[in-house]
């Protein structure tokens, strides 16, 4: 639920869904991390907090004080997005730096790390080094998309983001997955998570 009109009863209902779905996590902007936490209590839902989002481009002190913020609220999922410019301008350690700071400000925590990579901005030599690079860094999981791009999650990006990063690292396919056909698909190609606002239209179509 990262819509820049969500209300408290649109966090609240997707705390709900998710506790009796049993998702993995539920995905926020770091203002309702509080909320989130006091809904989604006694379960074993996770909050998901996103960084830098959606365009990557704060400071890492920025990214880096989010992080902390949303970990002190209960955040255990942090999902930033990288700094998309830098890596297209091919400074490769300005963008690893920045995902290594997050990720030592998540790991203190007790947190996990995802780096959205934006797959619809970048060609795939970008992409193949955006996965490098986070994984260089320490992330857990690389990430298609924001969802608030010009595109979401390709089969064609999940399969390179898993040949790249290899059997190890997470791959999350976020951003335009709307049907159980989708999800299958993104799972088929090395999807490991599936980030979906339709998460609960997803799930009532696979029941019997």
């Amino acid at each position: 639920m990262l819509r820049a009109d969500a209300t408290s009863a649109d966090i609240r209902k997707v705390c709900a869904e998710a506790r009796q779905y049993g998702f993995a996590s539920v995905c926020v902007n770091s203002y309702w991390s509080p909320l989130v936490a006091a809904e989604l209590a006694g379960s074993q839902v996770k909050i998901c907090v996103v960084v830098g989002f959606p365009l990557g481009a704060n400071a890492t002190s920025i990214k880096v004080a989010e992080t902390e913020a949303a970990t002190q609220a209960g955040a255990s999922e942090i999902d930033m997005v990288l700094n998309i410019g830098e890596l297209r301008g091919n400074n490769h350690d300005a963008v690893r730096d920045d995902i290594r700071a997050v990720a030592e400000a998540a790991y203190r925590a007790g947190a996990i790390l995802k780096v959205i990579l934006e797959t619809a901005l970048l060609n795939d030599e970008e992409k193949t080094a955006a996965c490098l690079l986070a994984k260089e860094a320490g992330a857990d999981f690389v990430k298609t998309s924001t969802g608030f791009s010009t595109a979401g999650a390709t089969v064609y990006d999940v399969e390179l983001m898993r040949r790249v990063v290899g059997p190890g690292m997470g791959v999350k396919a976020s951003g335009g997955v709307r049907t159980l056909e989708d999800l299958k698909k993104m799972v088929a190609a090395g999807a490991t998570r599936i980030g979906a606002s339709a998460s609960v239209k997803i799930i009532e179509s696979a029941a019997p």
